[in-house]
């Protein structure tokens, strides 16, 4: 592993195909030119409308995206991460798909999220995502990279279950993915903080794109797309705007902080 700049892609998506993979790019393409050779797009990247909507373009929206990822892997010379597309299970259900995949175009790892996002909050938004989303049922990967370090895959919701995450630094993690489309209401008190837990107790960097602003209705969501490193530090937040928070991953700040705070060593239950 070496030392090296990621990105993590911060995007107002909507339920446009098109506009959303130019906006995209556009951000890849920024993250490039400034360096990045492991670049983050959050949930939902390539579509956020209405889930009949999404259903109905699921075929379209997964062959698009994957395409896409492959694309811009290749064009830019970085390895991305797609944080989070629908894939068609069958006519009425998706999975909700995050692929990473290197500079050549090349998949090298797959996750369906296992956490789906059913809850009814005060703001008046009710989100029910096993309506149409069908739950995975396989841990996610660890993905070990020579040059990137190791590679754990999660999905937004996922980050309020730290087993998912022991599990993802016990098979030897150095980065956590966590894109996102986290709601206004909840990430206000709760993003940040996540975040950081997750890093601090699994000693890993954290790469957690985001989506910002209004998708359509009254969908909103909460923004900052940061970085975090393994003592919990925010090394680059994207704030509530369109943009990319970048910040360098480096693998001897990763050894000192778990020299200093062995934890994982000292676990008792397994």
């Amino acid at each position: 592993m070496k030392s090296y700049l990621a990105a993590a892609i911060q995007m107002t998506s909507v339920p446009n195909l098109e506009k959303n993979l130019a906006q995209a790019e556009e951000l890849i393409d920024l993250a490039a030119r400034r360096g990045a050779e492991l670049v983050g797009l959050p949930e939902n990247f390539s579509f956020l409308g209405e889930e009949s909507d999404k259903i109905a373009q699921a075929e379209t929206i997964a062959k698009a995206s994957v395409a896409f990822v492959k694309t811009m892997a290749q064009r830019y010379q970085v390895t991305i991460l797609g944080g989070g597309f629908p894939v068609p299970v069958n006519g009425k259900q998706v999975y909700n798909t995050a692929l990473l995949v290197d500079a050549s175009g090349t998949e090298l790892a797959r996750y369906h999220k296992v956490h789906l996002f059913d809850v009814n909050l005060p703001d008046g938004n009710t989100y029910e995502e096993s309506s149409t989303v069908q739950a995975g049922t396989q841990l996610p990967p660890v993905y070990a990279s020579q040059d990137l370090g190791n590679l754990g895959l999660s999905v937004c919701y996922d980050v309020r279950f730290p087993e998912l995450y022991r599990h993802l630094s016990l098979n030897g993690a150095d980065l956590l993915f966590v894109p996102a489309a986290f709601t206004a209401y909840t990430g206000k008190d709760h993003w940040q903080v996540l975040l950081q837990a997750r890093a601090i107790e699994n000693t890993c960097y954290v790469l957690a794109p985001a989506q910002t602003g209004r998708h359509y209705g009254l969908r909103h969501s909460h923004g900052h797309a940061a970085i975090i490193d393994p003592w919990g530090t925010v090394l680059s937040d994207a704030g509530t705007k369109i943009g990319v928070a970048i910040a360098e991953i480096n693998p001897q700040r990763l050894e000192q902080v778990r020299s200093q705070m062995p934890s994982l060593k000292h676990r008792v239950f397994a």
